[in-house]
């Protein structure tokens, strides 16, 4: 009653029944009759009930009073419950907040890495707090818009030259488009030169090229030494052929002397033959053994 605020014994005994603490109400509405503002007890207590916290809300209708924003008490509400403090949403409105991003790494058209750093300055829009990005959203875009500036660059030099050129690419393509901030300015903090990608790129290359290299030279050389064995295989199977065939010699001899195929003169000469064809095979290797011995 001395604030000017009238409020009936049996309002307040309402709000115990429904559980609702009195001071909670009545000391933001004194705050808000004071401050020139027209509040009902309902519209707090529906605010209370629904879960919200009354006493930010009616300091955020103070506070947009004293800065000439417009803002309605449904409209501050809805922001409450959407779970922003409008508080700080109007604090922001009157005084605008710097984001600063992580370090962006980019890389230009000649390979070489540039890591940017930029704060970029925004101020809250109130009528799109309730559904709009927060900055987590600003930050992603402002960092797209660095990685497409810096990769359509020629060169790092010509970033490193103009950082300006990130900024200018970046407002123009209206990031702040559905979120709750308006973007006043994008400054470039910090360029720092990285690593030479393209090199390294190159580099990693040359590796899996040998290496694929070194695997196929790795296969045709276990295919040479299948096929020698192949061909080892094969000799030696040619060899016992050979063996075999010979155990058979003396008995078709032997076959052909009993039946009169072979006279005893026709074998007599073919021993002689083999006799003669054994000396000159030990002639022949005694004259290798002495070139050899001369040659040691």
């Amino acid at each position: 009653m001395a604030a000017g605020v009238r409020i009936g014994i049996f309002t307040l005994i309402g709000m115990r029944l429904r559980r609702v603490v009195p001071a909670r109400i009545v000391n933001p509405l004194v705050k808000a009759t004071k401050a020139g503002l027209d509040l009902s007890v309902d519209k707090l207590e529906a605010h209370y009930l629904a879960g919200g916290n009354v006493d930010r809300v009616v300091n955020a209708l103070i506070a947009a009073q004293r800065a000439n924003i417009p803002l309605e008490f449904e409209r501050a509400a809805a922001i409450d419950l959407a779970g922003r403090d409008v508080l700080e949403a109007v604090q922001m409105s009157v005084n605008p907040k710097v984001i600063e991003t992580p370090k962006v790494s980019a890389v230009a058209k000649d390979g070489i890495e540039v890591m940017v750093k930029a704060k970029v300055t925004v101020r809250a829009n109130i009528d799109r707090l309730v559904g709009g990005a927060g900055e987590e959203t600003i930050l992603a875009r402002v960092g797209e818009g660095i990685v497409t500036t810096v990769g359509s660059a020629l060169s790092h030099k010509e970033v490193l030259e103009n950082p300006d050129k990130i900024s200018r690419t970046v407002l123009d393509k209206s990031l702040h488009a559905g979120t709750a901030f308006e973007i006043l300015s994008i400054d470039i903090a910090d360029v720092d030169v990285g690593r030479n990608i393209g090199a390294q790129l190159q580099t990693d290359q040359a590796e899996a090229d040998k290496r694929i290299a070194q695997a196929k030279a790795e296969e045709r050389r276990a295919m040479a030494v299948a096929k020698e064995q192949e061909m080892k295989a094969q000799v030696q199977e040619m060899r016992a052929k050979v063996v075999e065939a010979e155990a058979e010699v003396p008995k078709a001899m032997a076959t052909a002397l009993r039946e009169g195929k072979l006279g005893v003169m026709d074998y007599y000469n073919m021993r002689n033959i083999i006799a003669d064809t054994q000396m000159r095979d030990s002639i022949s290797r005694l004259g290798k053994d002495d070139k050899q011995e001369k040659n040691e």
